[in-house]
């Protein structure tokens, strides 16, 4: 007689669920930061895993049961939270080459700070920019993106079943293109503006050889950068909007794809 209605395959799917959600999750940006203690986020994946597991689960025969087939789905697991989370770093990663661009048009080359988040030191306009762009995606619900995209995963791939097809490859790489692009289109104000200044400090030193223009230049060239900073919101608000709406699209497709 079975008293509590206990039932292994009810088991099993509630830790095939945790699995995804837990590795998934630990690998997509935003969730993965490193300020959150480990064990609050063990904690509300396993409140997530119970949450969902209603409606979004694996049946328990899909559980392997060699160890060996475990670990190799535990590996698929990591491969698709490192895909569905590349599209969003690949934007993160053009803004803070933006950024750089920016800080040494400016002069601010040597200047660097270190990210608390990454542990990476950046020079601080990347820096700057990286932490605008994190509130304006988390602000326009670019993180619901990636938990829909979460969602739909168990639609598509089965524990550990995501295929790498050539055509996912060839799109990640397409679109692996936004970093320089969006970089140039970010950092475009400031280098129009830099520049400027540069031909006129260049002018009035031929005008003016007794005037210093390195102590002048420098200055003028950060206070210009400033200026121009301003329109670079705009620009960046703009863009990243862009890239919110088609996330769910972009997601849509490397599930398909992923799915063989």
């Amino acid at each position: 007689m079975d008293i509590f209605h206990f039932s292994a395959d009810d088991m099993l799917s509630v830790i095939l669920t945790f699995m995804r959600i837990s590795i998934v999750m630990f690998l997509l940006p935003f969730f993965d930061s490193k300020s959150i203690p480990t064990m609050v986020k063990a904690a509300f994946m396993l409140v997530l895993t119970m949450a969902v597991w209603p409606k979004l689960s694996f049946p328990g025969s899909l559980m392997p049961a060699s160890p060996w087939n475990l670990a190799v789905m535990a590996i698929g697991e990591v491969l698709l939270g490192l895909i569905l989370g590349l599209a969003v770093r690949f934007l993160i990663a053009a803004v803070q080459t933006g950024g750089h661009i920016i800080g040494f048009q400016m002069g601010f080359a040597m200047v660097n700070v270190m990210d608390p988040i990454t542990g990476v030191n950046q020079a601080i306009t990347a820096h700057f920019l990286y932490m605008c762009t994190m509130l304006t995606f988390l602000t326009l619900n670019g993180h619901l993106y990636l938990l829909k995209a979460l969602g739909d995963s168990f639609q598509y791939i089965p524990p550990g079943g995501i295929v790498l097809t050539p055509n996912m490859a060839q799109s990640v790489l397409d679109f692996s293109s936004i970093i320089f692009t969006l970089a140039i289109k970010i950092a475009a104000p400031v280098m129009a503006a830099v520049l400027m200044v540069d031909l006129a400090m260049a002018i009035i030193s031929r005008a003016a050889p007794q005037m210093h223009i390195l102590v002048v230049g420098l200055p003028v060239k950060i206070a210009v950068g400033f200026l121009f900073l301003v329109f670079v919101f705009g620009i960046l608000g703009r863009y990243v909007a862009d890239f919110i709406v088609k996330m769910d699209g972009l997601y849509g497709n490397i599930l398909r794809m992923g799915a063989g």
